[in-house]
């Protein structure tokens, strides 16, 4: 029986690679997403940036040339330099928000599906107020409330992901519990919290999956968003809104505007390659499609 159970998951996970490889948008996804993360990777190794020294005065708002290529911003600094590490801090502040956002939530949901009564009731409560309020302003009241910087642009985008895996996982656990493998392991005396951890949560884990990497692409807006209102990561680290921010401040978005292309092209190519991955997955986990959605 063991042998069967590996057949079959490895059989699952080779037509679910099929579906995706299959699906155009999730092979652009793929590529544009890993040259993102390897440049955020490799940023100190290629090019390594020190906000202090690397300025060059004379150079003052250059246009792109051999030597700097995305040209270079009010104070000096190569564009290029600056929108390479921006990347770097917009992905980890997407990646870590979404990640606490995806675990909080899903322990939320899961709990929230699967008891009845009081707590139920005060988890939906709570998911309900949450998602009263646009995302982004939710955001901008927590980060007031806590400060600018890195660590609450973090915690305020990770709170708004919360009921969106909370509501998510809920439908899932809902949908679940009352299936026949549910019952069959309810029957042979499985506690609550070995069903939903090793029944209903793998059972769950295609449509969070897939969730994760679309919100991926929403924290990145929501992070430069608020870098744009100053209330992102602080000077001297370099962030995408941030730069668009000192551009239109400085009023060079028309007289130079390669200080607002490049830093607001990049953030268009991370939540596009973020979004085409999740629809490629979206492709490859849906059951009902035997043919890629696009």
């Amino acid at each position: 029986m063991q042998t069967a159970i590996a057949r079959f998951d490895f059989d699952q996970l080779s037509t679910n690679f099929s579906r995706f490889w299959r699906s155009t948008s999730g092979r652009i996804g793929l590529v544009l997403t890993t040259i993102l993360v390897l440049l955020a990777l490799l940023a100190p190794i290629l090019r390594p940036y020190n906000p202090a020294t690397d300025r060059d005065y004379l150079a003052r708002l250059s246009a792109p040339s051999v030597a700097h290529w995305f040209g270079t911003d009010a104070l000096g600094r190569d564009i290029l330099t600056l929108v390479w590490y921006g990347i770097r801090t917009s992905l980890l502040i997407s990646l870590l928000s979404v990640g606490l956002g995806l675990l909080v939530g899903t322990v939320l949901g899961l709990i929230s599906g699967y008891v009845r009564g009081p707590v139920e009731a005060g988890l939906n409560w709570l998911t309900d107020i949450l998602l009263a309020f646009p995302s982004i302003l939710l955001a901008i009241a927590i980060v007031t409330v806590q400060g600018p910087g890195l660590i609450s642009t973090t915690v305020a985008i990770a709170i708004v992901q919360i009921p969106i895996f909370m509501r998510l996982t809920r439908s899932m656990v809902l949908t679940l519990k009352e299936q026949e493998f549910v019952q069959a392991a309810r029957a042979l005396g499985a506690s609550p919290l070995q069903i939903l951890g090793r029944h209903i949560l793998p059972a769950s884990l295609a449509p969070i999956i897939v969730q994760a990497t679309l919100a991926i692409g929403t924290a990145t807006l929501e992070a430069a968003g608020l870098g744009f209102l100053g209330l992102g990561a602080q000077p001297p680290t370099p962030e995408l809104g941030a730069m668009l921010a000192d551009a239109f401040k400085g009023g060079y978005s028309l007289t130079q505007p390669w200080t607002t292309i490049f830093p607001g092209l990049f953030i268009t190519l991370t939540v596009l390659a973020f979004n085409l991955l999740g629809d490629g997955l979206r492709d490859a986990f849906d059951p009902r499609s035997g043919q890629p959605l696009k």
